[in-house]
């Protein structure tokens, strides 16, 4: 067994991790020793079997937390800071770390304490919070296999590491695959229409890769397939052909040679079904809707049928106008239009129609006047202040920022890490929030009343390059936005007990609320005003901007619902339908859905299943449909604020308080739909949604 009475950074910190010096070799011998600690500690809680809350759900917090502190940090740095040894160290330790957690989870010792718990007399004084993590741990435990017999248990514990095995490996592949491309630009004439931003950011990337002599003027430069190179080289380049190539690599990301993902897909596709047929379920998604809000397949299906038809006809008036534009324009591809022409001439529509691109508006988001701005919305609508640490805190990259979060009375509420910036050799793709630490009246350290919480923020937005701050585009301003709507229902949470705290015990159709709701903000002129003012001058972004920016909103909105559309049905139809018996594929599923919802026909070759992580190695499978579900959720809270009128401070102030006491801060200590009615008085409806996207008049 490891030392453990030597230091080791992993293990011994209190408020938070020493990051800069945490190394490879401290992982096995903290995971370890965590894991046989709570072993020991799990086994002496089935012996003593006791019968009171604090003397069985305490504990068991106890001993989780434990073992989701140490394993917490060391995911996060496995999707920030990945290397061969960290992913070799994670890799080793994960089938060890999911057989703790199916051994905890099918303890039938713990299951019948759970049910004498539930139906004892001092249940009947529970809180609310207590009756929701006591049943959840009643469902998880049945969920888990509690309930099977010997020889099916053991086949649901193999599915279970090697799905974690699988969940890795695709993950690690989009990583690799994404990393590894590179066009390489060497002539100017290659560059033509690209935006002095980008060449600067392609230059610096081409330096990165062994070019030491690249600049943006003369190059060379180096495109690659991480979104603040991709997506400005695909709505800026005139070289038709280049665009294509890009194209034609991003759509075919992880789907052959070392980094091919099909057969893994197919495989954990085959243990998803496996695994809800051995519960008792007609499919994985019956299984993982049972847990959700939606709760069943068909009301899945009306919401993306409903969507459909709303947004189908203005995709299809989408696609006109492109073609038209094109045509006015005359470029060739008017008649021959093709998915590599859509980002190109969509930005040419937006600065014909709205008269604002993405390069006008950069100058104007400095990521530092950004955040500003974001945290004084935060303190308008919930009272708290977001304040970046004076003082150096331990971070894994020079880049990251440390915010103390503090409230009304200037008292310690949370604290906040921010990654900004895209590193495609170490950081996977996307934007996302994670949990350090949970608030918990149980886990509080010595002479506290109870630990506070702290989130990471991720994103990957562009760089600064030069001299010049990171300046955003106007959607990297809303991913921001939407990852600290996340952090901050995370953060300002109100319980106590940890196990319902934040996002915890929240169903999964219902997380997206607070970050769709916090996207709602980057319309208001108010915010626009403050957090948009010239990195160089100062100068405020003019109103009429902002009425182009509110204007533009709508854009395109009726491609962007279908393609949500497109990914809710093909998630859905993966896992509730779709059995590899040789009469159909994964990717003929995608390519029948393709059919059914896109105005443009897919390439032949085009896998973008290979490369989608959000349900094949992230917590989506059966669920990609959440961003809709939410999005109706949170436009119908935002209509509360449009209908007290956005210029009542006194009343917005009111209402986002009383969103701060419900939405954020009951966490999963009550049902959403009721937490929802607490602040909207109300059922949500869909109105306030397609009225929001312009979908209905």
């Amino acid at each position: 067994m490891p030392d453990t009475t030597v230091y080791n950074p992993l293990i011994d910190w209190t408020d938070i991790p020493v990051f800069d010096r945490i190394d490879v070799s401290h992982i096995e011998p903290a995971v370890r020793a965590v894991l046989d600690r709570s072993e020991r500690r799990l086994a002496a809680l089935e012996t003593d079997r006791p019968d009171t809350w604090a003397g069985l759900m305490d504990e068991l917090e106890r001993i989780d937390d434990e073992v989701s502190r140490v394993w917490g940090v060391v995911s996060h740095l496995h999707g920030v800071k990945n290397s061969p040894p960290l992913r070799n160290a994670y890799q080793t330790l994960l089938t060890d770390v999911v057989k703790f957690g199916n051994r905890m989870g099918q303890s039938r010792p713990l299951y019948q304490a759970y049910c004498v718990l539930r139906d004892s007399a001092e249940a009947i004084g529970f809180e609310p919070a207590q009756h929701r993590i006591l049943d959840s741990a009643i469902r998880d435990a049945e969920f888990n296999g509690v309930g099977l017999d010997e020889e099916k248990r053991k086949r649901f514990n193999e599915i279970s590491e090697r799905q974690a095995e699988l969940s890795t490996r695709i993950s690690n592949n989009v990583l690799d695959a994404t990393k590894t491309f590179r066009m390489v630009l060497t002539l100017p004439e290659e560059t033509q229409g690209l935006t002095d931003s980008l060449r600067e950011l392609a230059a610096d990337s081409a330096r990165k890769a062994g070019h030491s002599e690249a600049t943006a003027e003369a190059g060379p430069w180096s495109v690659k397939l991480d979104m603040p190179s991709y997506l400005p080289f695909m709505q800026y380049s005139k070289r038709r052909d280049l665009r294509e190539k890009l194209y034609r690599a991003y759509v075919t990301r992880a789907s052959e040679g070392e980094w091919d993902n099909s057969a893994l897909i197919t495989e954990m596709l085959a243990l998803r079904r496996e695994k809800a047929e051995l519960l008792g379920f007609p499919s994985y998604a019956a299984m993982s809707l049972s847990r959700k809000m939606a709760g069943e397949v068909s009301h899945v299906e009306k919401l993306l049928d409903e969507l459909h038809r709303a947004a189908r006809p203005g995709a299809e008036r989408d696609m006109e106008d492109l073609r038209v534009l094109a045509r006015f324009s005359g470029a060739p591809e008017a008649d021959d239009f093709e998915h590599w022409d859509t980002q190109f001439w969509a930005e040419r529509l937006r600065e014909s129609r709205y008269n604002i691109s993405d390069e006008e508006l950069r100058p104007y988001f400095p990521l530092p006047q950004v955040l500003r701005g974001m945290f004084d919305l935060a303190e308008r609508l919930f009272g708290v202040q977001v304040i970046e640490t004076e003082k150096e805190v331990p971070v894994w990259h020079e880049d990251v920022r440390y915010f103390r979060v503090v409230g009304p009375q200037g008292e310690l509420v949370a604290g906040v890490y921010l990654d900004p910036y895209s590193r495609p050799e170490e950081k996977r793709g996307g934007a996302w929030m994670n949990v350090l630490v949970g608030r918990s009246r149980v886990m509080a350290p010595p002479d506290h009343p109870v630990r506070l919480p702290i989130a990471y923020m991720m994103c990957n937005q562009s760089r600064p390059v030069g001299n010049k701050p990171s300046l955003m585009t106007f959607r990297e301003v809303e991913t921001l936005f939407h990852e600290f709507g996340h952090a901050l229902q995370h953060i300002l949470t109100t319980v106590d007990y940890g196990p319902a705290a934040g996002i915890s015990n929240v169903e999964w159709d219902a997380v997206e609320i607070a970050s769709h709701f916090m996207e709602n903000w980057c319309y208001d002129p108010d915010t626009l005003r403050n957090l948009a003012r010239h990195y160089e001058t100062g100068e405020t972004l003019p109103d009429g901007t902002i009425e182009r920016i509110r204007n533009a909103r709508i854009f395109r909105e009726g491609s962007q619902t279908l393609r949500q559309v497109n990914f809710g049905l093909f998630d859905l139809e993966l896992h509730d339908r779709f059995k590899e018996d040789g009469m159909e594929t994964v990717l003929g599923v995608q390519r029948r859905i393709d059919q059914e919802t896109l105005i443009l026909p897919a390439l032949e070759e085009d896998r973008f299943y290979c490369a989608f992580t959000h349900i094949f190695a992230g917590g989506y499978a059966a669920g990609y449909y959440s961003y809709k579900w939410s999005e109706v959720l949170s436009a119908d809270a935002f209509s509360a604020f449009l209908e007290a009128g956005l210029d009542n401070e006194q009343e917005i102030r009111r209402l986002g308080r009383k969103f701060r006491d419900t939405i954020l801060g009951l966490g999963g200590s009550i049902h959403p739909m009721e937490v929802f009615r607490m602040f909207r008085g109300r059922m949500p409806s869909t109105e306030a949604l397609l009225r929001q996207s312009g979908l209905v008049s």
